[in-house]
């Protein structure tokens, strides 16, 4: 793709990849061109968000791009602070955080997952005004879900690794598997009909 191609997107919007009752609703900062360009979140190759979501724990093979509507099916889903695609977040002004902030509030009590987990500590900081945030769950609800705050997995941040995103990651899974816990009797594949979740959701992996 032609970097006067990627441009030529600025204005695309792309479409979050959501469902109502999701464990985990993750959210980006804001789309990249390549992102709008292909429709696909996390769709630059230096993003690290698919292998990290796969090591991990909350999805059972690494997924490609291209196959975000997987998603859902394991209960989570993906959305953006900031809908306006940037080469760089560098590029979003402070009041594009704020009111991406109530933006996503709103939408967050519309669709009901338990956690909001916001891919980006900056982003996060700015669009709620918690200027003190660091990485991990945080006593603010947002619409009526829990939040926790994760490392942006973009290749810019070098601060973190693979491994250690993964980690940070799996800190959440842990707390989405225990919360979840009480409801696995009625999640379990072996005792749905047809061997399938009686919600229609499969299981996170280790469930």
């Amino acid at each position: 793709m032609t970097p006067d191609e990627l441009q030529a997107v600025r204005d695309r919007v792309v479409p979050d990849v959501v469902a109502d009752g999701l464990r985990v609703l993750f959210c980006g900062i804001n789309p990249s061109l390549m992102t709008a360009a292909t429709g696909h979140h996390f769709a630059h190759p230096a993003n690290r968000f698919w292998p990290v979501l796969y090591r991990s724990g909350f999805t059972p093979s690494q997924l490609k791009p291209s196959q975000q509507d997987q998603l859902p099916g394991y209960g989570l889903g993906i959305t953006n602070v900031v809908a306006r695609p940037t080469a760089r977040a560098e590029e979003l002004e402070a009041e594009e955080f704020r009111v991406g902030g109530r933006v996503l509030s709103a939408k967050v009590g519309r669709l009901g997952p338990t956690w909001l987990a916001v891919v980006g500590v900056t982003a996060y900081r700015t669009a709620f005004g918690e200027r003190r945030a660091g990485i991990g769950p945080q006593e603010r609800v947002i619409g009526g879900a829990r939040v926790w705050v994760l490392p942006n997995p973009s290749g810019l941040n070098a601060r973190w690794t693979v491994d250690t995103m993964a980690e940070e990651y799996a800190r959440l899974r842990s707390a989405v598997y225990r919360a979840s816990s009480s409801e696995q009797r009625d999640d379990d594949p072996a005792t749905a009909p047809h061997g399938g979740s009686r919600s229609g959701r499969r299981p996170l992996p280790g469930e």
